[in-house]
């Protein structure tokens, strides 16, 4: 695992360590995980939680050892990062998306994203994950007996206030989450906005994507300087993620919020699941 570096006359060499490219697995898992990146990019274009999707994949797909975690969420960001951008950019073109308010929380939930990234270490997630699932049920409960959430803007305009709201807690609080546990964060994104700005779901989801670039790209940065990324394998799933991304934006405005709110309902669900099973059966 070391490449050697030239010998220079009258100085020292020293190993210099090999990116990791390529992991070695089989071309059918390969064009399974590019298959599970298509479909992650969709869903998380829609309504979030598209790592819901590849992460499993990855996992399961990567070689076993005891570093497949960490490079399994490295190579998931390098590569959800590109879907979550192309879908930003489909939605900033045809959505009434506030550019600069997205970018303002987005700033908060990369600062966010990173005090909870350093406190992951020495900090169990194990209790927080059954009050997540509280969170998670009593807003799939809401959003089912609340037709109206999210059908439709308020015609009233956004108080600083909210603005003020939407910074901290879908800012610097999901943001935190992120960093500290991460499933699920850009369904919360696109609740929390849609709740605190009065947004309908699909221009939250809009602003939601632009949020995910500020929080993916700073875990991204994290894992490349710790070296915990396949390049080559990411680069690969980023193309097919990247086309996900894109039609699911296009999908998004073309059938609406309703559509959203039915996509929004499954991945909450799912969220619940694989939460619950991972804490009491895993």
């Amino acid at each position: 695992m070391w490449l050697k570096s030239p010998r220079i006359r009258g100085r020292h060499t020293h190993p210099v360590p090999r990116l990791p490219i390529m992991p070695d697995i089989s071309l059918t898992t390969t064009v399974v995980l590019c298959l599970a990146a298509l479909a992650a990019g969709w869903v998380d274009a829609v309504v979030g939680g598209g790592g819901l999707l590849l992460l499993p994949a990855l996992l399961l797909g990567l070689p076993n050892g005891a570093h497949a975690g960490p490079y399994a969420l490295g190579t998931n960001k390098a590569v959800a990062i590109v879907g979550t951008t192309g879908a930003a950019v489909t939605y900033a073109r045809k959505a009434p998306v506030d550019v600069r308010l997205a970018a303002r929380i987005g700033l908060a939930a990369l600062t966010g994203s990173t005090c909870g990234a350093l406190l992951a270490a020495g900090m169990s997630t194990d209790v927080l994950k059954p009050i997540v699932m509280v969170v998670l049920v009593a807003v799939g409960a809401f959003v089912i007996f609340r037709p109206s959430f999210g059908t439709a803007p308020s015609a009233v305009p956004v108080s600083p206030r909210r603005v003020l709201a939407a910074i901290g807690f879908a800012g610097l609080g999901i943001g935190f989450y992120d960093g500290l546990i991460g499933p699920g964060t850009g369904t919360f994104l696109v609740l929390a906005l849609t709740a605190i700005l009065h947004l309908d779901l699909v221009t939250a989801s809009a602003t939601a994507k632009i949020v995910n670039c500020c929080t993916n790209a700073g875990a991204l940065a994290m894992f490349a300087w710790k070296g915990t990324v396949y390049w080559q394998l990411a680069a690969l799933m980023a193309v097919f993620n990247l086309a996900g991304g894109m039609v699911g934006a296009h999908t998004a405005l073309k059938r609406g919020a309703g559509f959203v709110r039915i996509v929004l309902l499954t991945v909450v669900c799912a969220l619940v699941v694989k939460m619950a099973y991972e804490q009491w059966v895993a």
